[in-house]
């Protein structure tokens, strides 16, 4: 690594620190940076509670656009304020409105460099014409650079591949009794990328084949209703618990036998890896970057999106067969450990933000007359 004389000013922006993969992913990476290389903040649009006692229990000074439930004007204008007044050496915007603005107001204020993240197979955030504002573009799955290069023409010398991981020694399945109960467990937001009707129609097939199974759906979102009308349409009251998203996930993920995941539109979602390090086998869909993930046959079973019979019948065969499910665990874990630990991500990212200002730095020099 090399040495600077002074850490690097970095500003992680976010849209809001409510419950999500991302929101997690910023917060570790944020927490396990070397500060001897970065100096690190985290600026967030808008209002959003969720997250904020994990990111000031790590010490992570966090600067607020506004406290509004949208982003707005306010939101925008103070963001150009603190790009201008604050300027950030290396400017690092996730999710889709800070990869928008983040990059339009940090080019116009000169912010040194900008390295975008790019997490969701077509985020709505103009890369065709955008990306070329990004020094690098830090994308956590295979197919998303093959997108980005394919779709949006985006110069490959550009993208960073650095795949979510997460703490093994946190989501751990040490305690947890070897009979499991017959429960499907769901952690998401509740929106259409995740698909929870496709879910809530799966679990409606299982329940048929297997009354005894429970199926547990964590998290909140605007689908939130439509699930709960569903829920009583079909008379699973008495099957289905739907709790909010929680800061531990982990005691709901030692009461379930298996991990589902019905997403139409997904990237490197961090919950698979930690249902995988947890132990559980995981049902999911075959999208994004969900095959560099579980190993078909060996850590899960993958089912074709939009399929509520395949998965009721990936889940049916789970929940039935024990003996298979465990070892299925068992793999996921051995993969998670080996492939996905948190601070391997963390060095890559460092990486990837110091291969940016290194780059940066040689841009700006002047040549000497």
């Amino acid at each position: 690594m090399p040495v600077f004389r002074e850490p690097i000013r970095l500003a992680v922006l976010l849209q809001d620190l409510e419950f999500g993969g991302t929101q997690r992913y910023a917060i570790h990476l944020l927490t396990r940076l070397d500060r001897s290389l970065f100096d690190p903040e985290l600026w967030v649009l808008r209002g959003g509670e969720d997250m904020i006692p994990q990111a000031e229990a790590a010490g992570i000074p966090i600067r607020r656009m506004s406290t509004s439930s949208w982003v707005g004007p306010h939101s925008l204008v103070n963001l150009a304020f603190h790009l201008h007044t604050r300027r950030p050496q290396i400017l690092y915007t996730l999710t889709v409105v800070p990869n928008i603005w983040g990059r339009l107001f940090g080019r116009l204020v000169r912010v040194p460099v900008i390295v975008s993240g790019y997490r969701n197979l077509l985020p709505k955030q103009h890369e065709r014409f955008l990306w070329r504002l990004s020094d690098r573009i830090i994308c956590n799955a295979r197919v998303l650079r093959d997108i980005m290069v394919q779709k949006h023409s985006v110069d490959a010398r550009r993208i960073a591949i650095i795949h979510n991981g997460i703490d093994p020694e946190w989501f751990c399945p040490d305690g947890i009794a070897p009979q499991r109960e017959r429960r499907v467990l769901f952690v998401g937001r509740l929106v259409w990328e995740k698909d929870p009707v496709n879910l809530l129609d799966a679990f409606r097939l299982v329940a048929q084949r297997l009354p005894e199974a429970r199926f547990e759906i964590v998290g909140k979102g605007p689908m939130g209703k439509e699930l709960n009308q569903g829920i009583r349409r079909y008379g699973l009251e008495s099957s289905v618990t739907m709790v909010p998203g929680s800061e531990d996930i982990r005691e709901n993920m030692g009461r379930a036998a298996v991990f589902a995941l019905s997403s139409a539109d997904e990237a490197c979602p961090n919950v698979i890896l930690e249902a995988m390090s947890m132990g559980l086998p995981v049902v999911a869909t075959r999208v994004g970057g969900i095959p560099e993930l579980v190993e078909d046959g060996t850590t899960g079973i993958l089912v074709p999106p939009r399929d509520p019979a395949g998965l009721a019948e990936a889940l049916t065969g789970v929940l039935s067969d024990p003996a298979k499910a465990s070892h299925m665990g068992l793999m996921g874990r051995e993969r998670v450990v080996s492939l996905f630990d948190v601070n391997g991500m963390v060095r890559k990212t460092e990486q990837a933000l110091l291969d940016a200002y290194t780059d940066g730095r040689r841009r700006w020099a002047v040549p000497k007359v």
